[in-house]
């Protein structure tokens, strides 16, 4: 049984790499799907690409996260669609190629990585969770990474706060809105290869070190986007109906409270 089957799934980020593979995810589950993305070139072919492989409806929406307006903008685009949004996936974020290294990072850096992954997150609550309430719920889920409650592999500290405050939002608001019928969950991965910056950044690692880091892995191997995108899955479902304002490591073993 589709486990979505009929809502409506909005995913942020999902024009491509880790987005686009929730967005599939969703789909396959019978969402309907609503792409956003701030690259109007991937939009339309993410959703053609759904559409195709999945057979539901899916809509796409070009949208700057940081910008208020733009996602009162989409929000209401996509209620003037389908009425309702059932699910959000605050994507939208990573490192954007910003310096890790703590001399390298300019205001510039600092701005760019806590606005798209924190203030975009807030942004899209902020305008999603009024229609949820007044639908009767919903559910939520925000992208974190083990750097929100450990540390970065591969990213600097404008990235460790931006997921610290995203795992803060989450237990807040789902604490806030839990008596509405609102889920708020988050979701932790390890390193995933989800585009070229991941992949250049491991095939630029010695094979001594690519060990030393797998072997802090149990599993002793990175994650997979597809494996993300189910522990999405599962926070959306009716599966984890009794589970709110937690974050979900999928994570191999690599970090164990």
């Amino acid at each position: 049984m589709e486990r979505l089957n009929g809502r409506v799934a909005m995913v942020t980020g999902s024009g491509q790499g880790m987005g686009l593979a929730i967005a599939h995810a969703c789909a396959r589950e019978g969402a309907k799907i609503v792409i956003v993305d701030i690259h109007p070139q991937t939009i339309e072919a993410a959703v053609a690409e759904i559409k195709e492989r999945n057979c539901v409806d899916a809509i796409g929406i070009k949208m700057d996260v940081t910008n208020k307006a733009e996602v009162e903008k989409g929000v209401k685009q996509v209620l003037d669609t389908w009425g309702r949004i059932d699910l959000l996936v605050n994507n939208a974020g990573g490192a954007l190629n910003a310096p890790h290294k703590l001399e390298e990072i300019e205001e510039k850096h600092w701005d760019l990585v806590v606005n798209v992954n924190l203030k975009g997150a807030f942004f899209c609550c902020q305008q999603v969770i009024p229609a949820m309430v007044k639908q009767g719920g919903g559910a939520i889920v925000n992208m974190s990474a083990l750097a929100g409650h450990w540390r970065a592999s591969l990213a600097g500290v404008q990235y460790t706060a931006a997921k610290a405050g995203i795992e803060g939002l989450t237990r807040q608001l789902a604490y806030d809105f839990g008596p509405q019928g609102i889920r708020i969950n988050a979701i932790a991965p390890t390193v995933t290869m989800t585009g070229d910056r991941i992949q250049g950044l491991w095939d630029a690692k010695g094979e001594e070190e690519k060990q030393r880091v797998l072997a802090q892995i149990p599993l002793r191997r990175l994650s997979t986007m597809q494996e993300i995108a189910a522990g999405v899955i599962f926070l959306a479902s009716d599966e984890s109906s009794y589970i709110t304002g937690i974050t979900l490591d999928v994570c191999g073993g690599r970090y164990l409270r």
